[in-house]
């Protein structure tokens, strides 16, 4: 899918459901930190996942839709590597090494946190720092 209409239909809130992989989570992510500020990033991709999941029929509680940790978690990481890359614009190139990096595996956030820990309420509804690394 183009990034642009990506972007296009998660902020309008017609992205098919099936087209809201794990994937696009990051390439949106890292459109909206190549294009902002870091903390309108956040509140864009905070409120833009939380929109979204309710647009498709979800919900966002104390056991599903939007969690606070691993939304942070990943924008930090995100962030981090635009940093340490010297990322300035987003391009071709740009996205096909994000999709390259170690990060965007499922089992990445699991190094640095436990599940129990992970899947808590807490952490759903609030940041809470990695408890392993």
């Amino acid at each position: 899918m183009k990034l642009m209409k990506l972007i296009e239909q998660f902020e309008n809130c017609t992205l098919p459901k099936a087209a809201w992989t794990h994937e696009n989570h990051f390439v949106m992510a890292l459109w909206y930190c190549v294009k902002y500020p870091l903390p309108q990033a956040i509140a864009k991709i905070s409120n833009g996942i939380k929109k979204y999941n309710e647009s498709v029929g979800g919900q966002n509680t104390d056991e599903s839709g939007y969690h606070e940790t691993i939304t942070l978690f990943y924008t930090s990481t995100i962030a981090h590597y635009i940093i340490t890359n010297g990322i300035t614009t987003f391009t071709e190139a740009v996205l096909t090494d994000l999709l390259k990096q170690p990060f965007l595996q499922k089992e990445y956030i699991s190094g640095f946190y436990s599940t129990e820990y992970l899947m808590s309420k807490e952490a759903r509804q609030h940041w809470r720092a990695p408890d392993k690394a």
